[in-house]
């Protein structure tokens, strides 16, 4: 089966360029085992969200149901619906980092950028996530900002990044 006859309704809705990207991952990924996930996270890397667009799209090219690639997308955190902010800062919110200071650094984040987890600030610039382990819990807290882990974060380097990512004080 062609998925160029996947064009419903709101796979329409898609920037054809979007459209070719989610098309092409499901194309590329659906033969495998367990192929939702792979081309979840295909999407997102290439888009940077699953467009809701996308699910009828993907439904039909690994014979699901709209709702059960929706219930996927919303059960992992990691999967977001909208476009993310132009950067994006993961807080660990797992025991260790926890433990070192994390709930103090996720107090400042949320006074500094007045969004919680799964937002954006007003402007765009940052996305705040939590991640439940970044696999660098000897150097904890620690969180990643555009895919760079860091760790032994203190309340200064936050202001810092927050500063470099534009976000005003």
């Amino acid at each position: 089966m062609s998925l160029a006859v996947a064009d419903t309704e709101a796979a329409a809705s898609l920037p054809a360029a979007d459209r070719a990207q989610v098309l092409a991952a499901v194309e590329r990924l659906r033969d495998l085992p367990g192929a939702l996930l792979p081309i979840l996270h295909a999407i997102q890397d290439a888009l940077g969200h699953v467009p809701a667009a996308a699910v009828p799209v993907i439904a039909q090219g690994l014979n699901l149901s709209r709702a059960e690639v929706h219930g996927v997308i919303s059960f992992y955190h990691h999967f977001r619906s909208e476009p993310p902010g132009r950067h994006v800062l993961q807080l660990c919110r797992a025991e260790a980092c926890q433990a070192m200071g994390a709930r103090e650094l996720e107090r400042r984040l949320r006074e500094r950028l007045h969004i919680g987890f799964h937002q954006t600030t007003a402007d765009g610039a940052v996305t705040l996530e939590p991640v439940y382990c970044l696999g660098n819990c000897a150097c904890a807290p620690s969180a990643m900002l555009d895919g760079e882990v860091h760790g032994r974060l203190g309340a200064e380097a936050l202001d810092q990044w927050l500063d470099d990512c534009g976000v005003a004080r």
